[in-house]
């Protein structure tokens, strides 16, 4: 197996003809958020499938594209879909997107999911901004030999997400009539859904809504030096005393239908970033 960074350079040799300068913003979309940034002028984009050494999409509405385009003179690399442990990836694998922004030298990460309300002022189809996140996956992205060149062993996590970034976002959807919610993010293993004790539990430490990808992703960005915006579009609310139950199918309808809101917040935030 060769060593995961000569893997990821692998990659980038196969990308970098095909940009023509810097890349200003990675995005990196959840679950039925793959057509998000609809405003984006599209320059080219590559399967996953087709990409060296890159891992391949298996859950449904992970469209598995990489796209490459412009919107409102930024430069954006665009990744249509993410991988997850419960898949059986390794969080290396996981992160093997962000360590190809950082050899690209991308310092604004944008991270959207779709996730269960666990906090009841919310409802489906709201948006939060992620404030913090709960490392409930009891994995990690920096286990494992260090590699020097991809930044410090011990990233120091209090400051994840982006202040400059979440006062941007909160700005933007207020100018569009977006209601934002504000909250943390507790991230489990999957893929079974939460039991009610579960949920009580994750409300009780302090959680707002869960899911089941971003940790990884961040944990990393972090590491890379990353200014990191999150954003978790609520799809389901989890009430432990009157729980109903959902499916992926239901969580993706429910992420297709709002995600128009979600792309107009993205789009005029980008057309706002420096």
């Amino acid at each position: 197996m060769k060593p995961l960074r000569q893997q990821v350079l692998e990659t980038i040799a196969f990308i970098r003809p095909r940009i023509k300068n810097s890349v200003d913003i990675g995005f990196l979309t959840g679950t039925g958020l793959s057509q998000t940034l609809s405003s984006l002028k599209v320059i080219w984009e590559i399967n996953y499938a087709d990409l060296p050494n890159f891992p391949q999409t298996t859950v449904e509405s992970h469209r598995g594209k990489l796209v490459y385009g412009s919107l409102s003179g930024r430069s954006i690399l665009v990744f249509q879909g993410r991988f997850h442990i419960y898949e059986g990836y390794t969080p290396q694998q996981v992160t093997f997107p962000i360590r190809l922004m950082q050899e690209l030298k991308i310092k604004t990460l944008i991270l959207s999911n779709a996730a269960g309300g666990i906090n009841l002022n919310f409802s489906s189809g709201d948006i939060m901004l992620i404030r913090d996140h709960i490392n409930l996956t009891g994995h990690n992205p920096l286990i494992g030999a260090e590699e020097p060149a991809w930044g410090i062993r011990f990233p120091d996590m209090t400051r994840v997400y982006d202040k400059g970034l979440g006062t941007l976002a909160k700005k933007t959807a207020a100018n569009n009539d977006i209601i934002l919610r504000e909250g943390v993010y507790a991230g489990l293993l999957g893929p079974s859904l939460e039991t009610p004790a579960e949920t009580r539990f994750l409300k009780g430490i302090g959680g707002d809504a869960v899911g089941f990808s971003t940790i990884m992703e961040a944990i990393a960005g972090v590491q890379a030096g990353m200014r990191i915006l999150g954003l978790s579009l609520i799809t389901n609310i989890n009430n432990p005393d009157a729980p109903e139950q959902t499916t992926l199918e239901a969580v993706v309808e429910t992420a297709q239908k709002a995600s128009e809101k979600m792309n107009c917040l993205l789009c005029d935030m980008i057309s706002q970033m420096p």
